[in-house]
C-alpha cells in the first residue's frame, strides 16, 4: 500500500469508510469522487489531499507520520523503501543506565556500516546515519531508540517503524529469530543470539582474536534481514487490507 490509497490519516475517517472509499473505485487520490462520501468527510478528505500531495512531493515523510495513527506507520513504507534506514544495536546487557552499546549497524540503499564503540560509534556518526526520512527496526521503539538516546544523548526524531508490531497484525510473532524462517531468511550463523553478542565483546575486550568480527557479521546481518521481514510484513498488510 502506498500513501496515495491512504484516506485514514483524515479526521473522522476509519477503516470502515476507507474500506467503503475502496470497493467504490476510489482506491487512490486521483480516482476519489465526493460523491461517495457525505459533504463533511468528502470536505475533509479533498482538503487531505490537496495538503498532503506537495508534502508527497517533497519527501515530507514527518507530515504522513503526524497524520497516521502509529499502528498505521507501515504504510509509509512503499514510498519511502529506497531511503529507508534499517538499524539494529547491540550492547552488553539490557539496563541502558549501566550497560553500553558496543556496535550498530545500518542498512540503507543496499549498503551497510557498522559503528563501533572505541572507533566510529560516537553522536555526529549516528546523527548522520540516522537522519533519514524512514527508520526501520524490530523492537526499537522499546529498546534501541531509548538506548542510543540515553547513551549518546541524542534525539531520533525521523519517522520510526517498529516491525514488531506489522508483523504481529499478520500472523508473525516471537522475536525476530523466529520470523526470519518464516519469510524465507536463512542465517549464516543461525546458532547465534543476542547473548552471544554481548559474549564476543567481551572476549574481544580480552583480544580473542575473531571476535569483533563475528559480532560485527552477527549485527549486520540483523540489519540486512530487516528488509526480508518489512517487505513480507507489508506484502501480507497488502493483502489482507486491500480489496
Amino acid at each position: 500500500m502506498r500513501l496515495e490509497n491512504t484516506y485514514i490519516a483524515v479526521d473522522g475517517v476509519g477503516e470502515t469508510t476507507e474500506r467503503e472509499l475502496w470497493a467504490s473505485g476510489a482506491r487512490t487520490w486521483s480516482e476519489f469522487d465526493p460523491s461517495l462520501c457525505g459533504p463533511t468527510t468528502a470536505d475533509r478528505i479533498e482538503s487531505f489531499i490537496e495538503q498532503a500531495r506537495p508534502r508527497l512531493d517533497a519527501d515530507d515523510s514527518a507530515f504522513f507520520d503526524r497524520q497516521l495513527p502509529s499502528s498505521e506507520r507501515w504504510r509509509l513504507y512503499e514510498n519511502f523503501r529506497d531511503e529507508a534506514c534499517f538499524f539494529d544495536i547491540e550492547t552488553t546487557g539490557l539496563d541502558q543506565m549501566r550497560d553500553t552499546v558496543t556496535c550498530v549497524s545500518i542498512h540503507q540503499g543496499g549498503e551497510t556500516e557498522t559503528l563501533v564503540r572505541g572507533d566510529d560509534l560516537t553522536q555526529g556518526n549516528l546523527e548522520a546515519l540516522l537522519d533519514g526520512p524512514l527508520l526501520i527496526s524490530f523492537n526499537g521503539a522499546r529498546f534501541d531508540v531509548p538506548f542510543l538516546e540515553t547513551a549518546f544523548d541524542i534525539d531520533i526524531e525521523a519517522p520510526h517503524l517498529d516491525l514488531m508490531y506489522p508483523c504481529k497484525r499478520v500472523g508473525l510473532t516471537g522475536g525476530l529469530k523466529a520470523i526470519e524462517p518464516e519469510v524465507g531468511v536463512e542465517r549464516d550463523r543461525p546458532d547465534l543470539s543476542g547473548k552471544d553478542a554481548v559474549r564476543l565483546w567481551r572476549d574481544h575486550e580480552r583480544g580473542v582474536d575473531g571476535a569483533l568480527e563475528t559480532l560485527i557479521s552477527y549485527n549486520r546481518e540483523d540489519t540486512v534481514n530487516l528488509k526480508t521481514v518489512a517487505d513480507s510484513a507489508v506484502e501480507r498488510l497488502d493483502r489482507k487490507l486491500l480489496p
